[in-house]
């Protein structure tokens, strides 16, 4: 029997007063060697990592396996060497000259019908009749919902069809928000790191509209890990059944 959705497990490392970038939305790379290395093995132990458009452009790259232990591991249950690599977005705008096309991993494109357009646009911008582009991703799919953003319950749904059992949320905190509106985060792993961002615009784990208190997403603690001044905390969501 299929299930119905991948296994989701949200991966973020923040400031102590709970930001994922600083105000000017740079890349975070505030995290030490033994986040880094905590986020490599969370992405090593998934079929497929989701990331939003935006997390893409603000650092050009992904995170990709090299540990020899790990790449090992996912030779011996039969997994690719690289777990597949979906970047989500509802316009399709990304810039396809970053370092990411380059990285020997596969990509996919979650996106709607108006984004499959505007990258294919982007995509062949530029080029002549004479002149034969590689794929930039190896799969583009498309699903709407009438709000003309993506469907990402059925999106899921597609991807357990696809035997993709365990993905790995990279962020940001727009695709999480709508994530745990859905319900469709199980786990997360947020690294707290020694240092103090601020800002109100500054982003968070989780952005979007908000929750109100009696009905916000309820977490389980169910680990506790520290290295050297950074905190690993591990949450599953609580689901109630009446």
């Amino acid at each position: 029997m299929i299930q119905l959705r991948p296994h989701t497990t949200v991966v973020l490392a923040m400031s102590a007063d709970g930001k994922i970038a600083d105000f000017r939305r740079s890349p975070a790379r505030f995290g030490s060697g033994a986040d880094k290395a905590h986020l490599e093995a969370q992405i090593a132990a998934s079929d497929a990592v989701l990331m939003g458009a935006g997390t893409l452009r603000a650092y050009g790259t992904t995170l990709t396996v090299s540990k020899p232990m790990l790449l090992e591991n996912r030779k011996k249950q039969g997994k690719p060497i690289q777990p597949l690599h979906i970047i989500i977005t509802n316009s399709g705008e990304l810039n396809p000259e970053i370092k990411f096309f380059q990285q020997p991993i596969q990509r996919w494109l979650l996106t709607t019908t108006m984004g499959a357009n505007s990258w294919q646009k982007l995509h062949l911008k530029g080029l002549t009749t004479a002149q034969e582009s590689p794929p930039k991703f190896d799969q583009i799919i498309v699903f709407d919902t009438s709000t003309g953003k993506v469907d990402l319950f059925t999106a899921l749904q597609h991807l357990a069809s696809l035997h993709i059992t365990r993905l790995a949320i990279l962020g940001g905190g727009e695709l999480v928000a709508s994530m745990l509106q859905l319900d469709l985060i199980d786990e997360l792993w947020l690294t707290v790191c020694p240092l103090i961002l601020g800002g109100v615009s500054t982003p968070t784990p989780v952005e979007g509209a908000g929750f109100l208190s009696d009905l916000a997403p309820k977490l389980e603690l169910v680990k506790v890990h520290q290295v050297e001044q950074e905190v690993f905390l591990h949450y599953r969501v609580q689901r109630f059944v009446n």
